[in-house]
């Protein structure tokens, strides 16, 4: 059995990383959580919507955890720039990857590259202050706005556009987006999913709130939610349970309200997928799109296929949001096809198909981006699970120096400026402090030289 302590590193400070911290601590492990930016909380930060403030609570579970004695942060390291897998591997027993899926997946249509085109991923960055964002410009000049996609984000994106400024401005919406999501011309936004509304993705939620925007009436058309057989017959059977069903009621009661004559609109169409993306002058000018019906396939899943029938959605903004996809760390076994780490169980696995000793991944850059912040809790108890097996049975990392303050030793040679926990807190301070005064949660920092000046300060 490997010798305790046994230490692990944990790339990636999001959910996944914190969910993955805490359950090797318990089990008695040391913990270095990395990031390669300043500040923890992952897609909590930067990707849970600005007016969601109750969500991005569940930091204060995390901030528990790096109380711990054995755990230490160590951020603006970034893997595969600042430090190697190679190193990693040399100074700790086990490397949990939890990185996420930082890439969006593209439509693969004619115009997607036009002007006024963007990717969900990147505009929900930009608003949020991810510093690699923060020069991104968007064009909101536009009346209409089409968001391609059935999930959460493409809501919260939705959402965004058509806050009223009041709403907007008790927010950390990030500093540099505030007045172009207030002067935003669009008007309409119409959120278009390729299959039906029982299989739409986004939870009841963040349906149930679109129908308590100030300004925006919430559009359903009747004969969008005229079901085929096959839903039918799901949302009836043991299979789907009583969100699932609920899902299909909150649509019929916004089909059914009598629009308010709001300044704003709101739009839900299903069975429709973009076919093209239409120009004018270099910009978008619509988007073409085609009617779906859905048809069970080989193996019994219900599939989008086109009819035929076309019609142009006269737009001069586009964002997509079908998803995401993880990128390649430098040295770390890739599936392509999935976008994730090529894994079984959480266990990262080599060419041959055989575990690598010591290495592991978690969350949506082991399972792919699926289910909400919760979601990671099971996804890091599992992975964990096999961690203490095979701690168990002498398969980690073989560690030629044990001293945890070589650690420390060795980044900060490598990384002199990296930031301590101590350090993420006095950016947090900064960031309450001048949010403030202005009713609002936070503003934050959206440069790296700012965030460690502010560090600097406090020498964390």
């Amino acid at each position: 059995m490997t010798a305790s302590p046994t230490r692990a590193a944990v790339v990636g400070a999001g959910p996944a990383g914190f969910y993955t911290a805490a359950d090797l601590l318990k089990a008695g492990w040391e913990v270095d959580l990395y990031d390669a930016l300043p500040t923890p909380f992952g897609l909590v930060r930067f990707g849970v919507a600005p007016d969601h403030p109750k969500i991005k609570t569940v930091t204060r579970m995390y901030e528990k955890t790096a109380k711990h004695e054995a755990f230490r942060f160590m951020g603006g390291v970034c893997l595969g720039t600042d430090i190697t897998r190679e190193e990693l591997l040399g100074h700790y027993h086990a490397v949990v990857y939890a990185v996420g899926s930082a890439d969006d997946r593209r439509l693969g249509i004619p115009g997607e590259d036009l002007a006024g085109c963007y990717a969900a991923t990147e505009f929900v960055a930009w608003y949020n202050g991810h510093p690699d964002y923060a020069d991104h410009e968007f064009d909101l000049s536009a009346e209409r706005a089409v968001v391609v996609g059935n999930g959460n984000v493409a809501l919260d994106v939705a959402r965004m556009l058509v806050l009223d400024p009041d709403e907007l401005a008790v927010t950390d919406t990030a500093d540099h987006a505030m007045r172009p999501l207030m002067e935003a011309g669009v008007r309409e936004v119409v959120v278009l999913g390729r299959r039906g509304p029982v299989q739409a993705a986004f939870t009841n939620p963040e349906l149930l709130e679109l129908g308590e925007l100030v300004r925006a009436d919430v559009i359903v058309h009747p004969e969008d939610l005229e079901l085929d057989d096959a839903s039918a017959a799901w949302l009836d059977s043991d299979e789907a349970d009583a969100a699932d069903r609920r899902r299909v009621e909150i649509l019929r009661e916004y089909a059914a309200r009598e629009p308010r004559g709001a300044s704003h609109r709101l739009e839900l169409r299903f069975l429709r997928s973009p076919v093209e993306i239409l120009e004018e002058d270099g910009r978008v000018r619509g988007l073409r799109v085609v009617h779906n019906r859905l048809e069970v396939d080989a193996g019994g899943r219900l599939r989008a296929v086109p009819t035929g029938e076309e019609d142009v959605i006269e737009c001069g903004l586009v964002l997509r949001s079908i998803g995401y996809t993880g990128r390649t760390l430098p040295g770390v076994p890739f599936d392509e096809r999935r976008g994730t780490i090529r894994n079984e169980g959480g266990r990262v696995l080599g060419e041959d198909g055989a575990p690598l000793p010591g290495e592991y991944a978690v969350g949506w850059i082991k399972r792919g981006p699926s289910g909400v912040i919760g979601t990671n809790k099971k996804d890091a108890a599992d992975t964990v699970a096999r961690m203490l097996e095979d701690a168990e049975a002498g398969a980690l990392y073989t560690l030629a120096d044990a001293d945890r303050d070589a650690v420390e030793a060795w980044l900060r040679e490598r990384v002199p400026d990296h930031v301590t926990w101590e350090g993420w807190r006095a950016i947090d301070e900064h960031e309450l402090g001048l949010g403030e005064p202005h009713g609002r949660p936070r503003v934050k920092l959206v440069r790296v030289a700012e965030m460690l000046e502010i560090v600097g300060r406090r020498g964390g």
